[in-house]
């Protein structure tokens, strides 16, 4: 590592929005994996101070979050949003610690190295205080994409995301619930978390639209995943919507190769693969699904097939729990690598 002073064997720890949904999921992503964290810390927002979590056993009382709460912390996992993370970076990073950051607000600078440790780990040899995660849809359609172009070269790849209400927090899945109720209940419905109602329905818009007409949700994936894979003039053609699921997005990938890849070769690639589960039957119909993979850390694969349309083309299905390998669990697992664990 070329930045700031020597990651310690057991680093003091803080989770910068730890309230909510993701920094939830990181405290318990920290615990489960055995983390070895000298200390963690839960840091919030004032109104949020003085509340208590649940980790490791026991209680973390939050703090309210403010430029000196980094003085003695070697590793800051940021999901406050953007404009705190632009807030903050500066408290964080001239205490010589490292904010792993899972907004937006860094992945494109050329300075920050935007991380998938399956994929890409070596970048961050040349972080300068911060590391980004990517957008949770990318994240794990670049894990298994990285498995397959070590087959063939990718020449194109085309996604359709099914994502799931959770992704847009907790308000959204809170509306989804009402939603859901008040429509079985014949009730009338004001979407507020959602441009249009999300329950028993799909909304093929997911952040703002861009003057070329796709969604900035839809350019994150193109860019970050050009970006991770060190591909900058890879074809990548997106299609994102909001879907009435709690938890765990979903992909229909379409992937061009520069040369034959066989459905066999490719399930043996990503069986062996770190991170990633193949659930391919259809005999017994077996195959990913969210409300299955709730909780789990793999982006799981199915349906499998050739894709006849194009020369040499794969299709498939791809599952993972955006709230964890799409966020908590990613980050974690940065941290990790920065501990050459």
């Amino acid at each position: 590592m070329s930045w700031g002073r020597a990651m310690p064997d057991r680093p003091v720890v803080a989770v910068a929005g730890a309230t909510g949904a993701v920094g939830r999921e990181m405290l318990a992503v920290l615990e489960q994996r055995a983390f070895p964290a000298a200390r963690v810390l839960a840091l919030a927002s004032a109104r949020s101070a003085g509340r208590t979590l649940p980790y490791a056993g026991g209680r973390l009382t939050v703090e309210e979050m403010t430029g000196e709460s980094f003085a003695d912390v070697d590793v800051a996992l940021f999901s406050a949003g953007a404009g705190i993370s632009r807030q903050f970076r500066e408290a964080v990073t001239s205490a010589g610690c490292v904010m792993i950051d899972n907004s937006s607000a860094f992945r494109m600078d050329d300075d920050v190295p935007l991380v998938v440790p399956e994929v890409n780990a070596a970048e961050l040899a040349r972080h300068c205080g911060v590391i980004a995660n990517p957008n949770c849809s990318t994240i794990q359609m670049v894990v298994v994409l990285d498995v397959l172009r070590r087959l063939a070269p990718i020449t194109r790849v085309v996604v359709s995301t099914y994502q799931a209400a959770s992704g847009a927090g907790q308000a959204a899945m809170d509306e989804l619930h009402g939603q859901t109720r008040d429509l079985l209940d014949g009730r009338d419905l004001t979407p507020s978390a959602f441009a249009h109602r999300i329950a028993f329905n799909c909304i093929p818009q997911i952040d703002v639209f861009l003057d070329d007409g796709s969604t900035k949700e839809e350019w994150k994936m193109v860019v970050e995943t050009r970006k991770i894979m060190g591909e900058p003039g890879m074809a990548v053609a997106v299609t994102c919507v909001r879907v009435p699921v709690l938890r765990c997005h979903s992909e229909a990938l379409a992937v061009e190769f520069a040369g034959p890849v066989s459905v066999e070769d490719a399930a043996r690639a990503l069986n062996e693969a770190t991170g990633v589960t193949l659930l391919d039957d259809p005999v017994s119909q077996t195959y990913p699904m969210p409300a299955m993979l709730e909780g789990t850390d793999d982006c799981y694969v199915g349906r499998l097939r050739a894709d006849v349309s194009v020369p040499h083309g794969l299709q498939m299905w791809v599952v993972a729990d955006q709230l964890r390998k799409g966020a908590a669990l990613n980050a974690v697992q940065i941290a990790e690598a920065l501990l050459g664990r």
